[in-house]
């Protein structure tokens, strides 16, 4: 019997919902799963169908949750649905939502410009060069292993979290002059964690499609996607 993901999928157009996680729809199904897709969370407070899926791919940047479907979408990952998706889809989502937060185990804060001189007004002006660092448990977990250190151009995501992730990958933010912090800040890049019975795997590239068909953040989260399912 094939296993089902549910593409969840909304909220900020800038992250690029649909095309986003239209690029990995046919890689689930070549995986074997069946593939359901709504634009809301609102699905989450479905008991019967959250107990059927496998697996959800969420890419809902900021936006809302009801207080039933986060409930829902807490049990079923507790009860082994495994959760996963890429940048704000999932590390920036119902920010009022301090369940979901402890759920996911890491928020999306900030992600730092370019100097004063260097900024235009737009979304570029947060894109900067920077190094995606596999951690040494990285080095040989299944999601990870086989990938040497990276380099992006977009978004360094600042990320306030917690120490029940297992991080296998960093980032790390360097001292800047036009900047009030006072010491480099290293934030996960890629991290899981495990939620009762369930999964969940976050990526924090992937604020473009060119992001995510960068062949290393694509083979990482293709390999999340499957290490999260159930």
């Amino acid at each position: 019997m094939p296993r089902t993901a549910l593409v969840v999928r909304g909220g900020w157009e800038g992250h690029h919902p649909v095309e986003a996680t239209d690029l990995f729809v046919p890689f689930l199904r070549e995986s074997g799963f069946e593939v359901a897709i709504e634009g809301s969370p609102d699905v989450y407070a479905d008991a019967a169908r959250m107990a059927a899926t496998d697996l959800v791919l969420q890419c809902v940047t900021m936006s809302q949750i009801s207080a039933d479907a986060l409930r829902g979408l807490r049990d079923a990952v507790a009860a082994g649905t495994g959760l996963a998706g890429w940048h704000g889809g999932i590390a920036d989502s119902y920010r009022a939502g301090s369940d979901y937060l402890q759920l996911v185990g890491g928020q999306f804060a900030t992600h730092p410009s370019k100097a004063p001189g260097e900024v235009h007004g737009d979304e570029t002006d947060n894109h900067l060069d920077y190094t995606v660092e596999i951690t040494a448990l990285g080095r040989t977990h299944e999601i990870t292993a086989g990938i040497d250190d990276f380099s992006l151009r977009t978004e360094q995501y600042w990320v306030l979290h917690d120490d029940l992730i297992d991080v296998l990958a960093t980032t790390t933010h360097p001292v800047q002059p036009y900047h009030p912090w006072h010491r480099p800040i290293v934030s996960p890049a890629v991290w899981t964690r495990e939620w009762g019975a369930g999964r969940i795997f976050v990526a924090t590239p992937g604020h473009s499609p060119d992001v995510l068909r960068d062949g290393n953040v694509r083979t990482i989260i293709e390999r999340g996607l499957l290490w999260a399912a159930r």
